[in-house]
């Protein structure tokens, strides 16, 4: 559709609404308040696909390539049936299709790149003094695209620094956390632009998905290329219909089948409560124990319900031994391993286990310091990360606003910013043009900068008039989030 038509209805004439003699309008967007603990730094990506999808994209295909008349008539059309009787015109439509390019400076700071709370990720402004109104008319479109890629990514990186910590105190193999965070979270996602998008986010930290079109979109719009790198992977796994399709009564056959026949080599992960988990780590495995070591590969054991916690490293108030030991210590006994030289037991490397159900922060952590605490390495378990942690969000988890903080009237530069006597200080705008100074390296905002100070320091401009400016890689991003 036209992408004037993806904004909120009291967006359309806000043109009519500034002072007369308003030709420019300056705004940034800032995340101005975590609500997760620990957190008090947020990821910036996102922006490079907002600006090539809806801006380059959407705008040349579905607007300034189209008649002029058919886009005038239905953008006329909808307000018209929309507001009833109005005045907010079209001839500042005929304009902008008459321009052929959206008038529009967007400078920012790098994708990947951590950025304090309050502080700007980017600023836009228009570039025609007729365009004013453009600024924030795009206010609504940049604020649902590009919250949830930022939030998404930063809190990969959240699970990222747990795993990394605890693989460097008990690990012999710390760049397995490249694969133990796995995106699960597609299907329980609010539409597939939020799934990809979000799991976009969580490859700039993580290797493992199971969202396949996030591989796509990072290849389009972050020049990835997975013939000559790893963008995202997966293993070969099962569901719960395969394992009850080969019946109850022959569970273990079913067990036998996947492990010699199907998979005879590589990492295969299989569903392994349908029934009784216990049975199957303690009855089933064993019975397989030369089939499993003597494969080319992994045999990983998911369990998918219950505690996590408790499952994986087991429940000191469980009603039996097997519930007491749980997964990790079940697979030690029938398979062993070896115990590395920082003196955490890690499993033989033809078994495996992993847990994929309401992971969170939290949890991670508790599970890695409960394998810890038991004397087994963190590396021993995958964590499936799902919707229960990517969709449990919105635009507020990190306060995210794009919000105008100067403007030209007339001529004359007007510093404006908004701070309500009924807020809690969340909502305090910042004032005037911005510079974003690194200190100590860390980001620090310079408000009420003068033009002069506003074209130095880190916001570098992106787009202007139509034109990419700074096309990022994925590759760029992910060893600037290192």
């Amino acid at each position: 559709m036209n992408p004037l038509l993806l904004t909120d209805g009291y967006k359309v004439d806000h043109r009519r609404q500034y002072p007369d003699g308003t030709t420019l309008v300056y705004s940034n967007w800032t995340p101005r308040k975590s609500r997760m603990e620990d957190v008090d730094e947020i990821v910036l990506f996102g922006l490079q696909y907002f600006i090539k999808k809806y801006i380059l994209e959407d705008f040349e295909s579905y607007f300034f390539k189209q008649p002029k008349e058919k886009v005038v008539a239905e953008y006329s059309r909808r307000i018209n049936n929309y507001l009833g009787e109005n005045q907010v015109g079209t001839k500042h439509i005929e304009d902008l299709h008459d321009l052929g390019y959206i008038p529009m400076v967007i400078k920012a700071l790098p994708e990947g790149a951590s950025v304090p709370i309050r502080v700007p990720m980017f600023t836009m402004y228009n570039t025609l003094p007729e365009f004013f109104w453009l600024t924030n008319y795009f206010e609504t479109l940049v604020s649902a695209v590009v919250w949830m890629p930022c939030t998404s990514a930063t809190i990969a990186k959240q699970y990222r620094k747990v795993l990394d910590k605890f693989a460097l105190e008990t690990s012999s193999i710390p760049e397995f956390v490249d694969w133990q965070g796995h995106d699960f979270s597609m299907r329980g996602m609010a539409g597939i632009e939020a799934s990809v998008i979000s799991a976009s986010g969580h490859l700039l930290s993580f290797s493992g998905t199971d969202t396949i079109p996030a591989i796509n979109l990072l290849e389009k719009y972050y020049n990835a290329n997975s013939d000559k790198e790893l963008v995202g992977g997966s293993v070969s796994a099962t569901e719960h219909s395969v394992m009850c399709m080969g019946t109850i009564e022959d569970e273990i056959g079913t067990f036998r089948r996947l492990i010699c026949d199907v998979y005879p080599k590589g990492i295969v992960s299989i569903v392994s409560d349908t029934w009784d988990l216990w049975k199957v780590l303690t009855e089933y495995l064993p019975k397989l124990k030369n089939e499993v070591l003597n494969r080319e590969g992994k045999v990983v054991i998911r369990p998918d319900s219950g505690d996590p916690v408790d499952i994986i490293c087991g429940n000191p108030n469980g009603k039996n031994q097997n519930e007491k030991k749980g997964v990790i210590e079940l697979l030690w006994e029938t398979f062993g391993g070896q115990v590395n030289a920082k003196g955490f037991k890690e499993l033989d490397p033809h078994i495996g286990a992993i847990y994929g159900d309401s992971i969170t922060v939290a949890r991670a952590t508790a599970i890695c310091e409960r394998l810890k605490a038991k004397g087994f390495a963190s590396t021993n378990v995958v964590l499936g990360i799902g919707s229960y942690t990517y969709q449990y969000n919105t635009r507020d988890t990190f306060g995210f606003a794009m919000k105008a903080t100067y403007g030209e009237v007339n001529g004359q530069g007007r510093e404006i910013f908004k701070d309500p006597i009924t807020d809690d200080g969340t909502k305090k705008s910042a004032k005037g043009l911005m510079k974003i100074e690194l200190e100590n390296g860390s980001y620090k905002l310079i408000d009420q900068a003068s033009w002069k100070q506003e074209k130095e320091g880190e916001l570098k401009e992106v787009f202007r008039d139509g034109k990419l400016l700074i096309d990022y890689s994925l590759a760029q991003i992910r060893n600037r989030m290192k």
